[in-house]
């Protein structure tokens, strides 16, 4: 088999279906970057809920005549939650957090937005019991026991922000992989189409070949090229989609919640392990739908 005479068809087919190349390319170029950028949400999830998992706390917030008047939790009933909590066996650590240290706190926290910052007040913030169970999956331990105290007002438990936050992040992903399917779809029957015209458009040469003794195979192999590097080339722009979406887009928008230690940003290690996963599922699917429709519909 020459290779030469196979990557000149491969060329001139290129070239002869321009226009059905350039939109195979976009169309699967797109449902790559949706792909990889639905793997990207992944990750980040991953590395988030790593963030999270030594850092769940439930937060016991105190009555404001408790937080107004007893600033280091040395009387009663503050002093005497301080000590049950310390002495509970669920418990692994608790401190305790006045108004001016959550006052302090939340202007670490949202610092990039001073007119927050400004807006509020030491004495808007009660003071409160930051606890850390043994066993983060059982806040309800504190809840049942201590919900109703003197001089407990509320109890939040961090676990409850963070599933409805993970339950968004995923529904967000769940979205780009629908949406990603349904260009995958898309480019699919481009490439089955592509590859069917330009096999009708070569049917004459290719039936002389096959009369001189070209095997099948050798006659199909330029059409299953031509998908192949389509596929590729819309591998590559999607991975470069996806540089300039991070580049662009992601590290100016997630800029604050990363600076705060919300999430986990999207590095680009993350784009680097995905990429070799595009280019092998640009490769395998139309190579598959390229074959399947030659030995279907083409008749070389």
């Amino acid at each position: 088999m020459r290779a030469s005479f196979v990557f000149s068809e491969v060329v001139t087919g290129l070239r002869r279906n321009i226009t059905m190349t350039i939109a195979m390319i976009i169309t699967t170029a797109i449902s790559l970057a949706l792909l990889g950028g639905g793997l990207l949400v992944v990750r980040m999830i991953d590395k988030t809920k790593t963030l999270y998992q030594d850092k769940v706390e439930v937060s016991v917030y105190l009555t404001n005549d408790v937080s107004s008047s007893d600033n280091g939790c040395v009387n009663d009933p503050c002093r005497t939650l301080h000590s049950a909590l310390r002495a509970d066996p669920a418990v692994e650590d608790v401190d305790f957090e006045n108004r001016e240290q959550a006052y302090e706190r939340f202007k670490r926290i949202f610092e990039a937005q001073p007119e927050l910052v400004k807006l509020a007040r030491p004495e808007a913030l009660p003071a409160s019991f930051r606890v850390k169970l043994k066993d983060p999956d059982r806040p309800e331990v504190i809840t049942q026991t201590y919900g109703g105290r003197a001089g407990v007002d509320t109890i939040a438990d961090q676990s409850e922000f963070l599933d409805r936050f993970f339950n968004a992040l995923n529904g967000f992903r769940n979205i780009t992989f629908a949406v990603a399917l349904f260009m995958a779809i898309a480019a699919l029957l481009l490439i089955s189409n592509t590859v069917q015209l330009s096999a009708f458009t070569r049917r004459t040469e290719v039936g002389i070949m096959r009369l001189v003794g070209a095997t099948r195979w050798y006659t199909q192999l330029p059409f299953l090229l031509e998908a192949m590097v389509t596929g590729l080339i819309g591998a590559l722009l999607a991975i470069g989609l996806l540089v300039l979406a991070k580049l662009s887009f992601l590290d100016d928008v997630l800029a604050d919640p990363i600076s705060a230690g919300v999430v986990r940003s999207v590095e680009g290690l993350d784009i680097l392990l995905v990429s070799p996963w595009l280019l092998l599922v640009a490769l395998g699917v139309s190579a598959t739908t390229g074959y399947v429709t030659l030995r279907l519909y083409v008749r070389t």
